[in-house]
């Protein structure tokens, strides 16, 4: 009986002693320090950002010209003798915008350190990749649909001399301007320097000059762009890009009385070239519309996306036609909706209908927006394919960079569709995996969800590629301060 007593009041003091042990050193509810903050995944996303465009610039570019070697091996340390196109050079400048417009967003919201840190030197980055982007210039004399003018416009392949690229027939391309009017504006909205926007503007002449404005048996405009002003085909790539830099141009001027000239053919008698003018924003926000409206007529596809161009284009090469004794180019006739369906020209049409409808109010645009969104996202996106719950994409060939142009689809169009959301964040799952399992060096590699190879000759990376990586954290730092 003692023993039964002895245990209890043993039992008792055990009890009493963890209750002093548990509480004397508790402070009270309001002394108590707040938990540690998680770094925002904005700043997370524009610090990554940085990181990777600063070590491919430093990889890939080499000289006070700045030569872009097209492929970098974190591996070995070794570059390529290879040289970057204008459209891959294109891809710097792109990051580089894409951090700006971050760094600026972050300002606006309150914070500017990253601003004080960054946004000074990246301004001057830009200079330079645009100063240097003068290797891909040159001058040649085209005969368009409408006039003969020579013009100064970017090459494919970077020349030895500034001003001294090929730029004739077809080593000059369309899209590749379209790229650079794009970023121009970019350029020209971030920083105000004027020069942007008047090279911007000088580009989209030469563009718009591509268009087809011949005639048909019904009156109408054949419409279109070709590829280059050597080929015939019509592609979505050089078309589509082109409707949000025209809806910015329209913004920028409207309210203003500037007007720009231009040339067009009498859809009287279909052969008369003349001369008019218009307000620049009417004419801009005019030609967005056409631009879109061909693609859309030409190009979608019965399961909601983007077919690449129109073939079977008669004739198969380019041809020119007499009228009064001036020479002008014939217009095409092309009948073959031709795939594949290519993530960014799916993504550069999203693009282009949130751009229209912000401009217009129309409700086409949007509902053309909403569509495309669901159908891209259901025909571009594989679950599990390499990972569970993760997403896939294709990734052969170009479309590490095509897939970014995809993602900034969503993200413009997420302000009036926040449907969208759920796609955009598979952009943000990938890269996260890629960055915390892969990350080399400061580098990516191309296949985020599988990694390296493990033969380390075989880890070369498009330059283009590292870029759209740097772009694509960049704007998913600017829409999670924005959403």
């Amino acid at each position: 009986m003692n023993r039964m007593k002895n245990l209890i009041i043993a039992f008792i003091s055990l009890l009493w002693l963890m209750t002093c042990a548990c509480t004397e050193n508790v402070p009270d509810r309001g002394s108590q320090e707040p938990p540690l903050q998680e770094e925002p995944l904005a700043e997370i996303n524009l610090t990554r950002a940085i990181e990777l465009a600063d070590n491919a610039i430093n990889a890939h570019f080499t000289g006070s010209g700045m030569a872009m070697a097209r492929y970098y091996n974190p591996y070995t340390g070794t570059r390529s003798d290879e040289k970057g196109s204008v459209w891959m050079y294109t891809s710097a400048i792109e990051a580089v915008n894409a951090i700006l417009h971050g760094l600026q967003t972050e300002k606006e919201k309150g914070d500017a350190s990253l601003y004080n840190k960054h946004y000074t030197r990246f301004v001057e980055v830009l200079g330079n990749l645009y100063d240097n982007a003068d290797y891909y210039l040159g001058t040649f004399s085209l005969t368009s649909y409408t006039q003969t003018k020579e013009w100064t416009v970017y090459g494919v392949n970077r020349g030895s001399s500034k001003g001294g690229a090929k730029v004739e027939g077809i080593e000059n391309v369309y899209d590749d301007q379209m790229w650079l009017v794009r970023e121009l504006l970019e350029s020209y909205k971030l920083t105000g320097n004027a020069a942007y926007l008047e090279k911007a503007e000088y580009l989209t002449e030469y563009v718009l000059d591509g268009w087809d404005c011949t005639i048909d048996a019904n009156g109408n405009e054949s419409g279109g762009i070709t590829w280059g002003p050597g080929y015939v085909t019509k592609h979505a790539c050089s078309n589509g890009p082109m409707v949000s830099p025209l809806v910015w141009l329209h913004e920028l001027y409207k309210g203003k009385n500037d007007e720009v000239t231009y040339r067009y053919i009498d859809a009287g008698d279909k052969k008369t070239r003349k001369t008019t003018s218009l307000k620049k924003s009417d004419y801009y926000l005019t030609f967005a519309k056409k631009i879109y409206e061909w693609q859309k007529e030409a190009l979608l596809r019965g399961d909601g996306v983007y077919d690449d161009m129109m073939g079977g284009c008669t004739p198969g090469t380019p041809e020119w036609e007499t009228i009064d004794g001036v020479v002008y180019r014939k217009g095409i006739t092309c009948r073959d909706k031709v795939g594949p369906a290519i993530s960014y020209n799916s993504g550069t049409m999203l693009s282009g209908a949130a751009d229209l409808y912000r401009a217009t109010t129309d409700g086409k645009y949007l509902s053309d927006g909403k569509k495309l969104s669901d159908a891209s996202f259901a025909f571009f996106a594989k679950k599990g394919t390499n990972l569970p719950d993760h997403y896939t994409y294709n990734i052969s060939g170009f479309n590490n960079w095509f897939n970014g142009v995809l993602m900034r689809g969503y993200v413009d169009l997420f302000p009036v569709n926040d449907k969208v959301s759920t796609y955009i964040a598979t952009f943000q799952q990938n890269l996260d995996y890629g960055y915390d399992h892969f990350l080399y060096k400061g580098f990516l590699p191309t296949n985020l969800l599988v990694g390296w190879s493990q033969n380390n000759s075989n880890n070369r990376t498009e330059g283009m590629f590292s870029f759209a990586f740097a772009a694509e954290y960049a704007v998913l730092s600017r829409y999670e301060m924005t959403k």
